[in-house]
């Protein structure tokens, strides 16, 4: 079986709504600045009604990852559950707009369309709320030989991890991805995230898994260590290519035994850190899909984190790659 598609991601599907606003709007909604948090269907409502105009995209980790990869010329397909409503039909439409296939259709029942409003203020500080919705209804059916067909890649994030169904869909996956010749690939998320599922990503990380993109502390948080240098010592074994980013540090890249230490790239000024590490992936598995050396595929996620933390938005803008 062939695909044209080089990656396909399955994660949870939310639509990013952004909005500029000052301090007094933070006040008046009860809002620490700076925090995230999970709200329900009312409360989102409340939030969005009270504040201006606003900037809706696609967005949820690896869904930036995906429009990321699709940005730098890859030919990618995503598979994540939204409602067809107002922000279903941003969601898909964004995603559609950018090249991507989206392979599931909108549901005409269930919860409405997962989104997160992201209150940022003058100094680029943002103050997140979330409504799950949707994304968590995603499912073991949702998910087949047809839908995911033989890309070169399956890319899975952990939050998957936390839909109720999610250990059973990531299992179907690799099943899928192994009768295929797909790689599979796994974003740890967060640390947290990790914590909550140690013992299952550990299972997967041992048994289907060929790529592992994480932060420093979420590599450390899987293999329940305090230093990263214990955490590389704990990878010794283990045939899995890894990817880890470290800031200010830069990234290590493992594979058995070979080792790649790549080198930061300093900046003026961070506008803003989020989806960094979205944008590092899709910057190292397209290096990858397209058979780079890790050399390389090191240097391409370098180079799109380092300028998205330039700027506001994890939107990774077309032909990024074309400055290298």
């Amino acid at each position: 079986m062939t695909d044209s598609v080089q990656i396909l991601g399955i994660s949870n599907a939310i639509v990013d709504v952004l909005a500029h606003v000052d301090g007094d709007i933070l006040e008046g909604i009860g809002s620490v600045p700076g925090s995230m948090n999970l709200v329900d269907r009312d409360r989102a409502n409340e939030i969005y009604g009270a504040i201006g105009p606003t900037t809706e995209m696609s967005g949820g980790s690896v869904a930036n990852t995906i429009a990321g990869f699709a940005n730098l010329g890859g030919k990618a397909a995503y598979i994540g559950k939204v409602r067809n409503d107002q922000f279903g039909r941003v969601f898909t439409h964004d995603m559609k707009s950018l090249g991507v296939d989206v392979r599931l259709p909108r549901a005409d029942d269930g919860a409405p369309t997962a989104r997160s409003i992201v209150l940022i203020t003058k100094d680029g500080q943002r103050t997140m709320h979330t409504y799950l919705g949707a994304c968590t209804e995603l499912g073991i059916y949702d998910i087949s030989p047809t839908s995911d067909g033989a890309p070169k890649i399956i890319l899975l994030e952990g939050y998957v991890w936390e839909i109720d169904e999610g250990p059973s869909l990531a299992r179907k996956a690799i099943d899928i991805a192994r009768s295929n010749g797909t790689a599979v690939a796994l974003s740890l998320s967060d640390s947290f995230c990790v914590e909550r599922h140690q013992s299952s990503f550990m299972q997967f990380v041992g048994d289907g898994v060929d790529i592992v993109v994480a932060d420093e502390d979420e590599a450390n948080a899987l293999f329940e260590t305090d230093d990263f240098e214990e955490t590389l010592a704990a990878l010794d074994g283990y045939r899995n290519l890894w990817a880890i980013t470290r800031s200010d540090k830069g990234s290590v890249i493992v594979h058995e035994d070979f080792r790649i230490d790549h080198p930061a790239t300093p900046v003026d000024k961070i506008v803003d850190t989020t989806g960094a590490g979205d944008a590092y992936c899709a910057g190292f598995l397209f290096g990858w899909a397209n058979d780079l050396p890790l050399e390389q595929c090191a240097r391409y996620g370098t180079y799109c984190a380092t300028r998205v933390i330039q700027q506001l938005g994890a939107r990774i803008e077309p032909g990024l790659l074309d400055d290298l």
